[in-house]
């Protein structure tokens, strides 16, 4: 039965349903959802791209990065644990960068926690020849981890509440008519608690989405944790930036053949649904579960801070084509440091150490606390 039938005959059966379980199945729905589903997701033939299918240079910064952090840990046993490897060509990369510190790599065990059964199977057989991989349904399967915990591109595609605020602050519940239909009603305590603990007021007429997932995400990792580090890389704002009167629609939107739609109610299964991450909600939730703050960026920031441009110009000099080379290079820079480097941030956490600088954060480390405001005096 096809997914959109499936959803109809939930409904039918239980009633209107969040749009947050709408988007949980249009996304997870075993075999048949986005990220559940055998169809292409990266790459020319896919939906989009990430910085990890444009160039093995992205992995290798990464791999920069947790070097400068084992050092600092006292060069002990370190545990990478990465959410949401995909096709798992980050987690080679990494790898790949990292073989050439034996010492590291002799100390260094590297964790895969993926959500899709279909993307695990493409990783497995992609990963197959590295000795250093283990695979995890839950983070709670790994104890004690000194180390890293890695996510790139993860908590964007978390399924999300939608709310409006009325008289009262709504939520938005999908229900089917001849068509699928948005209805209100009255937001359950979670989400009304979410907003009163960052200290946001929202406007009348406001519509913006509320991930509760990132809080329980961070929550676990807070306990897994001993000592270490979370490197976090997606794309969002803070609080200020996120409830900007002129997102007063919200961020949600779709990725469909490489072009973007807020259709969320057609092609159901077959286009991704995401929205931006609230940094400042997981600065405010590490802190309450042990992960201080290290420092916040862009990608473009970080990338130039642990040197990726003299890395990319001394690995394309390799190659033998140079005006090929010369191209290639230009469009790495302007994807990686512009296109997607202003859209993308960085937030880095510690547990169990003290602050101390990071490479990645040299050139440029913004403050990241959820400020009290009342958004109807937000511009």
């Amino acid at each position: 039965m096809p997914l959109c039938d499936l959803i109809i005959d939930r409904i039918t059966t239980d009633g209107p349903i969040s749009f947050h379980d709408f988007m949980e199945m249009c996304l997870y729905y075993p075999e048949l959802g986005y990220y559940t589903s055998t169809r292409d997701k990266l790459g020319k033939n896919g939906d989009y791209y990430t910085s990890s299918f444009l160039t093995q240079a992205f992995g290798a910064m990464i791999g920069r990065q947790l070097e400068e952090m084992w050092a600092i840990l006292g060069e002990e046993e370190f545990t990478i644990v990465e959410y949401g490897a995909g096709t798992g060509l980050l987690s080679h990369d990494v790898l790949n960068y990292l073989r050439r510190n034996a010492k590291f790599y002799d100390r260094l065990k590297y964790c895969i926690i993926e959500k899709s059964a279909a993307m695990t199977e493409t990783a497995k057989l992609f990963l197959a020849g590295e000795e250093k991989v283990e695979w995890h349904n839950s983070i709670d399967e790994i104890h004690d981890i000194t180390g890293c915990i890695l996510s790139n591109e993860l908590i964007n595609n978390f399924a999300v509440h939608q709310v409006v605020m009325e008289e009262e602050l709504m939520e938005v519940f999908v229900d089917y008519d001849n068509g699928f239909k948005e209805i209100l009603l009255p937001a359950r305590r979670q989400l009304t608690d979410y907003l009163d603990e960052l200290n946001i007021a929202l406007p009348r007429g406001f519509r913006t989405e509320i991930n509760l997932q990132a809080h329980d995400w961070i929550r676990e990792i807070g306990t897994s944790l001993a000592r270490g580090y979370v490197i976090t890389i997606d794309y969002g704002y803070n609080s200020k930036e996120l409830y900007a009167s002129f997102r007063n629609g919200g961020t949600l939107i779709c990725y469909n053949k490489h072009s973007v739609n807020e259709h969320f109610y057609q092609d159901i299964g077959c286009q991704d649904i995401t929205s931006h991450v609230n940094f400042s909600a997981l600065c405010h939730w590490g802190i309450k579960n042990d992960l201080l703050f290290c420092g916040y960026t862009n990608q473009a920031h970080f990338l130039l801070s642990l040197g990726i441009t003299d890395y990319l110009k001394q690995s394309i000099e390799k190659e033998p084509d140079n005006y090929i080379n010369y191209k290639k290079e230009a469009f790495l820079k302007r994807t990686l440091l512009v296109d997607m480097g202003s859209k993308f941030k960085v937030l880095l956490q510690r547990k169990g150490i003290e602050q101390q600088g990071l490479m990645g954060l040299r050139l440029n480390n913004q403050a990241l606390h959820p400020a009290k405001m009342d958004l109807s005096l937000v511009a």
